[in-house]
């Protein structure tokens, strides 16, 4: 891994990332897996996630190995007025400042957008925050269940199953805002390259997932007046999900005419159900797919899945196994794909790293750096913004800034 040169195709880029815990730290580790500089400014307590989940050494957590590789850490107390005066030295040189606390802390901070473009006019403000600043949630606390709770996911899955709402086994809304940050970052760097021009951005959790959940769900009330209830019918209905088969699970999506009859036939049904009108057309299979699941359930439970799985594919229908997150780590595609790759970091010995996903065929992204320790970049960083020695060892006594606790090897 080189640590100081990209070929990405954000090389050069250089940005200043006050988020933590996880939307904002995974934008800007894709960020910065394209190329960028991301300079990870962190509290002298450091970034929450730091302490989420296993750790062979504190402040070294599985999470936020995860979501911080290709950062350089700089501790900065930004409550204090030397730390937000070096930030402010910092925003001078960069492109990009990414935030995700509300913004109205940024303003008692002294960190606003007016006070970060005094300093750098062009600069690109990205925030990245629950809500809006309009409307009556402005100014609530947003975390993943909230928003998944705000955005309908509890309900649909309930809904679907007849269950009792339960939240997505995943961080689903600070992935996916984070996902949509790096493209909105990408598109104002874009524009700023083409005129010139920096802007200030406002990236909510709460209005971007209710987009992302309604897209699929809004259904009958797309239409004024509705021409029907919500949940799109196919993802509603209680049997969609992996089917058993007498010795696992498959994941079968017939979808297409062609694809069906063919399902039929493998299933022996093909005399029974190949002229039936509820099943001709997918305006049919969708108003009776609770019954046509049913059926690839009752088939697929009569034979093994390495059975099922050889005569699905050899028919051209779309199947998959089910993986558990244990054998997803064996998944031949992924080994040969070198996805999930093993890594010595410099402090936290061997860690499982996955791989960037894209695939360039000139400028490539590439990791250059795995997650830092906490403030293990702080004098060189501000060396880089004009700091002396003597400053930055100021610095580090009054405990504005901070070294990191343990050496790491070059």
């Amino acid at each position: 891994m080189s640590a100081n040169t990209s070929s990405g195709p954000l090389a050069g880029v250089r940005i200043v990332d006050l988020t933590t815990v996880l939307m904002g730290p995974y934008a800007t580790q894709i960020l910065g897996d394209m190329g960028a500089d991301v300079i990870k400014v962190e509290s002298p307590g450091g970034d929450a996630f730091r302490y989420a989940g296993p750790a062979r050494h504190k402040g070294m957590g599985a999470l936020f190995l995860h979501v911080n590789r290709n950062k350089r850490s700089v501790v900065l107390d930004l409550k204090t007025a030397p730390g937000r005066a070096a930030l402010l030295r910092l925003c001078a040189t960069a492109d990009v400042v990414a935030y995700n606390v509300r913004p109205q802390a940024m303003e008692r901070l002294g960190l606003g957008y007016a006070d970060v473009r005094a300093v750098n006019p062009n600069i690109i403000y990205a925030g990245m925050f629950g809500f809006g600043r309009d409307g009556a949630y402005a100014k609530d606390p947003a975390y993943d269940d909230l928003i998944q709770g705000l955005s309908g996911f509890p309900a649909m899955l309930g809904r679907s199953t007849g269950n009792a709402p339960a939240y997505v086994p995943a961080n689903i809304c600070d992935r996916t805002v984070g996902l949509y940050a790096v493209g909105v970052i990408s598109a104002a760097l874009y524009h700023r390259e083409r005129s010139g021009q920096g802007q200030e951005i406002d990236i909510p959790m709460f209005e971007t997932m209710a987009q992302f959940m309604a897209g699929d769900n809004l259904y009958g009330e797309t239409f004024v007046p509705a021409i029907g209830g919500t949940g799109y019918a196919r993802l509603m209905a209680p049997e969609r999900r992996p089917f058993a088969t007498s010795d696992g699970y498959l994941c079968v999506l017939p979808y297409t005419d062609r694809q069906w009859q063919a399902f039929f036939a493998l299933a022996g049904l093909g005399g029974e159900l190949a002229a039936d009108p509820r099943f001709a057309t997918m305006a049919g299979r969708t108003a009776h797919i609770g019954e046509l699941y049913g059926i690839v359930a009752r088939a697929l439970a009569g034979g093994t899945t390495a059975d099922w799985l050889a005569r699905l594919k050899a028919a051209d229908i779309p199947v998959a196994r089910m993986h558990t997150i244990e054998s997803l780590l064996e998944d031949e595609h992924l080994a040969a794909n070198d996805f999930f790759k093993q890594v010595e970091h410099p402090s936290e010995g061997t860690i499982r790293m996955m791989d960037i996903p894209s695939r360039w065929s000139g400028t490539a992204p590439d990791v250059r750096r795995l997650a830092p320790q906490l403030g293990e970049h702080s004098a060189e960083v501000l060396a880089e913004a004009g700091y002396s020695a003597d400053e930055i060892g100021r610095l580090f006594d009054q405990r504005i800034s901070a070294p990191p606790a343990v050496a790491r090897a070059a």
